[in-house]
């Protein structure tokens, strides 16, 4: 076998996963839209999307579930994008926004906003946004110092499981903070704010979709010019910085980047616990390394169908999506710490 061919097999592999994984979404949104009580028929759909009124149905498809359908795939590739960034970028398979404590922070911060400034609509996102930002930069500057006191020296590995470990701690006191404030609030207002804390497809609107698709826009080619960037940090920072990268303004860039795009659709959809830190663990098992696009269709695909499995498995309870992805995600976050363990013991 040639060197051109061998080469050519892991993109020809790459690219019939990433078609496998589209058609999957598809079916997804398919099944999201018309699964339900009541069931829609197919042929019902297809006619109100043409633009017929087919009352009743029309509601149904246009109102409530198709842009649930489109928030979870929007929602899902954001947070398959973001947990692949911060974990190559910290070179950890457990460094996902919502181990280190970026969903929390967002989750925090709208939680306060609603308890403490009777926050709603678009003050409610922003709050959201900039508790994500501002969590990840606290850990950030919490890591950074801890180096310079210089405990613990050692390379960017060690600095980069001091991230991870801050944002753990950063975690738990985001968590002690929302417990409080939830304690503090009416019965029926603890019930909305629930929705910060589990993360549900079932408030998806227009206008949220609309939101998150802009910036999504203008954030999935940032990450693309910066892709080749975060490819040469791989490969250590003396490295880099030989070869003329700016590592400490990339690093930020990319951080900047990471977070934006896990506080979006936390700030739309909720949290969907587990979506951004099992979205590039598995689309490397599928593809044998590492792929950002293949993360974000895994994204799209686990809170998809989370969320058709909450709606219609369990009876005539509906589930939140969010609820379906943290069950998948803490054993597999179990299994990735014992693996981890077992590895650092060799």
């Amino acid at each position: 076998m040639t060197a051109a061919a061998s080469a050519a097999r892991p993109r020809r592999r790459a690219l019939l996963l990433g078609a496998g994984l589209f058609a999957a979404v598809l079916a997804l949104i398919v099944a999201r839209v018309l699964l339900g009580t009541p069931f829609v028929y197919a042929d019902l759909a297809v006619r109100v999307l043409l633009g017929e009124d087919v009352p009743g149905v029309s509601f149904i498809v246009l109102d409530d579930r198709l842009p649930a359908a489109l928030l979870g795939v929007l929602a899902g590739a954001s947070f398959g994008l973001s947990g692949t960034v911060f974990q190559t970028l910290l070179r950890n398979p457990l460094a996902s926004p919502d181990v280190i404590g970026v969903s929390l922070g967002s989750s925090a911060a709208a939680v306060f906003a609603l308890a403490v400034l009777d926050a709603q609509g678009l003050t409610l996102f922003w709050w959201t946004l900039l508790g994500g930002l501002a969590t990840a930069l606290l850990v950030l500057w919490v890591a950074r110092a801890h180096r310079a006191g210089g405990a613990g020296a050692g390379g960017a590995g060690a600095v980069d499981d001091r991230f991870v470990l801050v944002g753990i701690g950063v975690a738990a006191a985001l968590t002690a903070l929302i417990q409080y404030l939830l304690s503090r609030l009416p019965t029926q207002r603890a019930g909305d704010a629930m929705h910060w804390l589990v993360g549900s497809l079932s408030g998806a609107t227009w206008p949220r979709l609309a939101v998150l698709a802009g910036a999504l826009c203008v954030l999935v080619p940032l990450l693309a010019l910066l892709l080749g960037r975060l490819r040469i940090l791989q490969l250590g920072d003396d490295t880099a910085t030989s070869l003329g990268l700016p590592v400490p303004a990339t690093r930020v860039a990319l951080v900047v980047v990471g977070v934006l795009l896990s506080a979006l659709p936390v700030a739309v959809a909720g949290p969907l616990a587990f979506v951004a830190f099992l979205s590039g663990p598995i689309a490397r098992m599928l593809a044998g390394r590492p792929s950002v696009p293949l993360a974000a269709l895994v994204g799209a695909v686990l809170v998809l169908a989370a969320d058709v499995a909450g709606q219609n498995l369990v009876g005539r309870i509906d589930l939140a999506a969010g609820v379906i992805t943290g069950a998948l995600g803490a054993p597999f976050l179990l299994w990735m710490l014992v693996r981890s363990a077992a590895g650092s013991g060799r």
